[in-house]
């Protein structure tokens, strides 16, 4: 991904990326913690929109212990590692559970468990790294 002058706002809008930023960062870190709750998508929002507003912010997201790894591997080709997929499907796991015994409305469950098994499959779906495979062909690939 490249990152220039130009792709970065200034003044307002700035600060408003900026808060939109740390407010993903924030998720990302809850979802760390809380079943159900995505990690890797929020890590993905926050670089996009600090690369929006903040360089090293961004590079700082990139060098993270926790984040930088999938955030690299994504942006790298879609990847997500064996031991990232296996945590998200723990976490969906957990969150399956606390939905079956908590919730009894039929129609909200059965939407639930849809949401939950539709993240699940994209999740298993993307290539780990280093397998060379695309989980989704690209359509240049067939010109």
């Amino acid at each position: 991904m490249q990152h220039n002058r130009q792709s970065r706002s200034a003044g307002p809008m700035r600060w408003l990326w900026l808060v939109f930023t740390w407010a993903c960062v924030a998720l990302a870190l809850l979802g760390v913690l809380l079943p159900g709750l995505p990690t890797t998508v929020f890590v993905l929002m926050a670089a996009w929109s600090a690369s929006r507003c903040s360089p090293r912010l961004r590079r700082w997201l990139e060098q993270h212990e926790l984040f930088g790894h999938r955030l690299r591997n994504w942006e790298q080709g879609g990847y997500i590692d064996r031991q990232t997929k296996w945590t998200a499907s723990a976490g969906m796991l957990l969150a399956t559970v606390m939905v079956l015994i908590s919730i009894s409305h039929p129609l909200l469950l059965a939407a639930i468990l849809l949401l939950i098994g539709i993240g699940a499959f994209t999740v298993w779906s993307r290539p780990e790294p280093g397998t060379g495979d695309t989980a989704w062909p690209d359509s240049r690939d067939s010109a």
